[in-house]
This record gives structure tokens, sequence and C-alpha cells, in this order.
């Protein structure tokens, strides 16, 4: 079990952010156990069409037999969204003893695989930097738009559960190996096992479509953060929903009853549009309609504008979730 002791001081500077380094990073575990990861099973089946002279064994030799991954290359975001490049330079700058030390940590009990053994830390280092650009070029970087979608989707409705129930409601259905009691966030059935006071530092949330549990860093020292899996992984990869009941679409046609059944969470535009594989300026029209008759809600959020179906658009779709 790992915990994080968090005061009043580390709760007001609880924040969110969005890391293109950490997916790619986290995605290599769908390559080493696609048997965990059954929802991306077709990204995977792409990807490794695509990977050609890259060097997978080094990539692969950064995911333990634990699946555990080496904190050096999951730094905490200096920022809410930082650049692939601006992450990757962080990660550049780790000292050698650093990079050594996160390997064994990762790895142990087990030895090192023999892709780690031999190079100087530097060189090691630096020969992983390039690996991972070229790797998030093929495998994430096609993707990102919609992953980005995704994530900053999950961050709009854990903001909501923390405007409704605070602390305790934000970490209720994050994972069930999450628990807040007291002060302290537990983080169950881990690995590694320490208690660590955020001591002002906060704690930084990192939603991730490639995470299949909750992921702390493996080494105490290092500030509290948690990556966690992301709600709406499904959508990524799935198809378009098929229409809903026959009486629904005769009263507001299948493109309406189509947009209603996703509006269970609130959505940006481009996102539905995403999903549905059809123009922005296409759901907009609908969306128009449906806001007009009282049949979604829609609220600002930073850029975005966010539609949500609205209690009356629940009776329709006979679906009425917990509010």
């Amino acid at each position: 079990m790992i915990s994080f002791a968090l005061d009043v001081e580390d709760l007001a500077d609880t924040r969110f952010a969005v890391s293109p380094l950490q997916e790619t990073v986290f995605s290599l575990r769908v390559l080493h156990s696609p048997g965990l990861f059954a929802l991306h099973l077709p990204w995977r089946r792409s990807v490794l069409g695509r990977l050609g002279a890259l060097d997978t064994g080094l990539l692969m030799s950064l995911v333990a037999r634990r699946l555990t991954l080496p904190d050096f290359l999951t730094p905490r975001p200096a920022g809410f969204a930082p650049a692939f490049e601006e992450e990757l330079a962080q990660v550049r700058g780790t000292p050698p003893d650093l990079v050594r030390r996160d390997l064994l940590a990762t790895h142990a009990p087990d030895p090192l695989p023999e892709a780690l053994r031999d190079a100087s830390a530097v060189r090691l280092r630096d020969t992983i930097c390039e690996l991972l650009r070229d790797y998030w070029e093929i495998a994430v970087r096609p993707w990102w738009p919609q992953i980005r979608l995704v994530v900053e989707a999950d961050m709009t409705y854990r903001a909501r559960q923390l405007a409704m129930g605070g602390t305790r409601l934000l970490f209720a259905d994050m994972h069930p190996n999450l628990r807040w009691h007291d002060g302290v966030l537990y983080i169950d059935k881990m690995i590694s096992r320490h208690h660590a006071a955020a001591s002002g530092r906060g704690l930084l949330l990192l939603p991730s479509v490639f995470a299949h549990k909750p992921a702390p860093p493996v080494s105490p020292e290092a500030p509290p953060s948690l990556v966690y899996p992301s709600r709406g992984v499904g959508t990524l990869w799935a198809s378009a929903p098929t229409t809903g009941t026959r009486d629904l679409v005769s009263l507001i046609g299948a493109p309406r009853t189509k947009l209603l059944t996703l509006l269970e969470e609130p959505l940006p535009t481009v996102e539905l549009a995403r999903r549905l594989r059809v123009t922005p300026s296409a759901v907009s029209q609908h969306l128009r309609v449906l806001y007009a008759t009282g049949l979604v809600t829609r609220a600002r959020h930073g850029r975005q504008v966010l539609y949500r179906r609205s209690p009356l658009g629940d009776q329709l779709t006979g679906d009425a979730p917990q509010r």
C-alpha cells in the first residue's frame, strides 16, 4: 500500500494535468501485456504493424515483469498540458545516478534486462529518449487529439464530483484500489509500501487512457502524484453508437437519438463529432435543436462548451443517472 497525507494546503493545491509523455510511456504496458488491456487491442494491432525498425527490445525492457515503469521517464508536468518535447527535455536532464537507481527500483527484485545493463547511464538515458520520441510519433501522436479529449472529459466529470461532494466524492469512483479517509489517500494493492506526507507540495492527478489501475511514483521521495484510469476509454476505438429505440428515432430522428445516447456525460462538440464520425458543424445543428427543446444543457469550460443530457433528456432515453 502507498498512502499520501494531504493537509488543507495540499488539497487547495490539488490539480489536474495532461501528459503526452506519460501516456506514451504507459502505452508500453499495452504492448507488453495485452491481456490486461482488451479495450486497446484495436490500437495495439494497428501500432504493431507500424513499429518497423524501432528497437522494441529496449522499449519492452522499460516495463518490468510486474508492469512497473521507471519514474524518471514520467516527470511531474510543469503545467497543465506540456508539449511532448518539453517533457522529453526534462527526462534528458535526469542525473545519471537517478537513471540507474530508477531502473534498478523498477525491476527489483529481478535483475536488469540485458538491454539495460551494459551502457553507461548517460548513453542509456539519451538512447531511450530518442527511442521514445520515435515511438511517440508512430504510436501515440496520430491519436493524441482523441486521447486528450477523453482525458479532459474525465477531468470535467471529476471537477463536478468535487463540487458536489468534496474530496471524498472526487476519489469515490476513481478506482476500487483508492480510498480516502481522514485526510489520507490510500492506494491499495501496490508492490511498493510507503507513506508520504505531501507537506505543501499538493497532489497532481493525471487521468490516463493507458492506465489499468492507479499508479503513484515508485519512489517515496517523489512529489505526490497519481496516474489513474480515465473514464470513456472504451469510446476511443469503438464504432459509432447504434440508434436508440424505434419510438425515439421516430420522434426526434436517428442523429439526435445518437447524440442523446452519448450525452450521459458532459462532452464538447468536437468529441461528439469524433465519436459519431461526422463534422462538428453537423453536430452543432442538432445540438441547437436539442438545447432549444430542453433535452440538453450546456456550460462553458475554458474554451469549450460542454453539452449534457438534461433530466428531460434522461426521461426520454429511459435513463436517469444519479446527479
